[in-house]
């Protein structure tokens, strides 16, 4: 199917439009925020989360660069210096120091953890920031996050601060047993796992 018009264009100057110099944009390359969404998974229980590292297992095979960090697991002697790289494209880091060892009544009560414990949750928080602002990965999954802004470890504004200003083409999951409301509010899904 041809279409066409009776129209004949002008060759007149006078139809044309000109555009001056200071009106064209100057030659810069701009970075364009380009993010997923932010999916926040809540259960009652500690170590429910199979299913995200499922997908993330699931997500590396398929070509997209993952960073699965257990912000509150320890224990494997990970630390950001020896990350364990699956499927070429998941990069899986635990804190360098175990914070399991604890039983959850004895954190409840007096939430005493040692400083070298929170000094490696901090580290591995730094490097998840990073990854965040930097655009580099195509996923992000900050496992038990809550958990350390619960205990005091990670500050919830720094993590509010650095969730807004974040740079990936893809999603950041959040997991934790409670959620503060403060993220409930700028969550694009919310989901609660059940037993």
């Amino acid at each position: 199917m041809i279409a066409s018009s009776t129209r004949n264009l002008s060759t007149d100057q006078n139809d044309l439009i000109h555009f001056q110099n200071n009106s064209i944009i100057e030659n810069k390359i701009t970075r364009f925020r380009q993010n997923g969404q932010i999916q926040i998974y809540q259960s009652s229980y500690r170590g429910s989360y199979s299913t995200i590292i499922r997908d993330s297992l699931r997500n590396a095979a398929l070509g997209r660069k993952v960073l699965l960090a257990q912000l509150m697991k320890g224990g494997v002697n990970q630390g950001i210096s020896s990350p364990i790289k699956l499927c070429g494209n998941l990069l899986w880091i635990r804190a360098s120091n175990s914070f399991d060892h604890y039983e959850s009544s004895i954190l409840d009560k007096d939430k005493n953890i040692s400083e070298s414990i929170k000094n490696s949750i901090n580290e591995l928080w730094d490097f998840c920031k990073e990854q965040l602002l930097n655009g580099e990965q195509d996923q992000v999954i900050l496992d038990e996050i809550f958990k350390a802004i619960e205990l005091g470890i990670i500050n919830e504004n720094d993590l509010i601060s650095t969730l807004e200003n974040r740079f990936i083409s893809g999603d950041v999951i959040l997991t934790g047993t409670t959620i503060p409301k403060n993220f409930l509010l700028m969550a694009d899904q919310v989901t609660e796992l059940r037993s």
